[in-house]
């Protein structure tokens, strides 16, 4: 027996490979967790000039393929020989870690540290950009690994001013995407209304903040702001001299409003508003309650057709019927609907939609659409923009001169005409949601039904769908 033990234990030594590198070792992520932790221990007295061994523990924060104990030694042996090293990695790093056991980890290890004031400026900024970075699954912000590590740093729970002070702090250039995330952080963490007051208080004679002017001045004259990064490009878009006039026009539209209405405003309701003022005045000063009511009862006995693969809800059913969101619609929702149902009454553009459908269903390389807008007489137009970038028949990639068109149109629109009998295929898919949630526009998508029937789906972020019936090619009959 013991002859065997000694065998077995001289196998296990022949085995086991002696880290003599372990910069290298630790720089390579495939390694074996032994070799790593072996690495780590010989890592622990070495000298503050070795160069090779601090980029290796460098890497431990950021690179992927480590266990989160050898990161963490890593993360201590760093902040013993170089804390500006690791305080500066941290900041350009940590925004970017993926690994979410490694990311709670990391976070409480960082909040239990002791740093200086300007080491912590400087890591609570890092934990700010990598906090506004959405978390699967709709985690509350108070879990969040971020939030607690700066709770801890900063001795409170109310981090509304920290973000509000950092989008404010930082108006060069090139920490524009710094300041979009803070902006959509301060949304998620419930400060819209707080953020409307504030921008309209700020003065635009003291400040050199580019984001907050275009913000300051949608707040002041239309009592909005944007909720992303796309609204956020969308306004600047609209403070351009050649939309000069129709920011003029969404100004007096909107101040012709009374408050409560103009408080539910939305970038995509601009154009809905200007059209109203110009075109349609009944609209402008209509009920919201009258106008729910128009529209059940336009929609009333209409064909309604779905997308009987519902999988971009996990298997739950999308609702798409106006009385599953009716109460939920705003004043900008409720007009734009009335509008799109108003332009399936014209036959020259629905005549226009079913040509460009029918060029749609002959091109198998791509989805078509484009926008619908109003001319300077108030007529529906059909703006055809066809994808520069073209990959299948399921997508349709809209060309940056379609978004130039559509900060002042009506709708976003595309067409789903794989085949004239695609009804099982109806209103927005994955895809098209995703679309809406990014650009918050007004968007149409028209599914042929049959060759001579398109159905009609009006949908915005937040996956509110509404099926606005059928519409059938002119000159035919059902």
């Amino acid at each position: 027996m013991r002859v065997q033990c000694l065998v077995l234990s001289l196998v296990m030594v022949g085995c086991t490979t002696a880290v003599k590198d372990p910069a290298l070792t630790l720089a390579d992520g495939s390694g074996s967790l032994t070799a790593h932790r072996q690495a780590m221990q010989l890592l622990e007295d070495v000298p503050r000039d070795d160069a090779a061994a601090i980029d290796a523990l460098q890497g431990l924060l950021y690179r992927s393929g480590f266990e989160v104990d050898v990161r963490r030694r890593g993360a201590d042996q760093l902040l013993a020989l170089d804390r500006d090293r690791l305080v500066r990695t941290l900041r350009q790093r940590l925004p970017r870690v993926t690994d979410k056991p490694w990311l709670r980890a990391l976070c409480t290890w960082i909040g239990a540290q002791q740093w200086t004031a300007d080491e912590s400026l400087v890591l609570q900024r890092a934990l700010l950009s990598s906090w506004a970075r959405p978390w699967s699954g709709g985690m509350p912000e108070a879990q969040r690994p971020e939030y607690q590590a700066i709770s801890q740093l900063r001795g409170t729970s109310d981090h509304v001013d920290l973000v509000w002070h950092e989008l404010q702090a930082h108006d060069k250039a090139s920490e524009e995407g710094y300041r979009n995330r803070c902006w959509e952080l301060l949304h998620r963490l419930g400060a819209r209304d707080r953020l409307v007051e504030a921008l309209a208080a700020v003065d635009p004679g003291t400040s050199t903040n580019p984001m907050l002017l275009d913000l300051h001045d949608a707040a002041r004259d239309f009592g909005t702001v944007p909720w992303n990064r796309e609204e956020i490009l969308w306004l600047r878009k609209l403070r351009e001299p050649s939309r000069r006039t129709f920011w003029a026009q969404a100004q007096a539209a909107c101040a012709a409003m009374p408050a409560p209405r103009r408080a539910t405003l939305r970038i995509r309701d601009l154009p809905i508003a200007v059209a109203a003022m110009r075109h349609r005045p009944d609209l402008a000063g209509a009920d919201e309650q009258a106008m729910r009511r128009q529209i059940h009862t336009r929609l009333r006995g209409r064909d309604h057709y779905r997308e009987e693969d519902a999988y971009y809800k996990h298997g739950v059913d999308v609702d798409d019927r106006f009385g599953d969101h009716m109460k939920a619609l705003s004043w900008g929702d409720l007009a734009a609907i009335t509008m799109a149902m108003d332009a399936m009454e014209i036959p020259p553009v629905v005549g226009h939609l079913f040509d460009y459908a029918d060029r749609d269903n002959a091109d198998t390389t791509t989805e078509f659409g484009g926008v619908m807008a109003l001319d300077s007489k108030g007529r529906v137009e059909v703006l055809e923009f066809l994808p520069r970038v073209r990959h299948h028949d399921l997508r349709f990639n809209a060309p940056q001169d379609m978004f130039d068109a559509g900060y002042t149109g009506l709708f976003h629109f595309h067409f789903h005409a794989t085949t004239h009998r695609n009804r099982d295929h109806a209103g927005p898919g994955l895809g098209d949601l995703t679309y809406a949630d990014n650009t918050r526009a007004n968007c149409l998508v028209f599914t042929f039904v049959d060759e001579n029937t398109l159905n009609v789906d009006w949908y915005r972020h937040d996956g509110v769908v509404v099926d606005l019936g059928c519409v059938r090619r002119p000159g035919t009959t059902a």
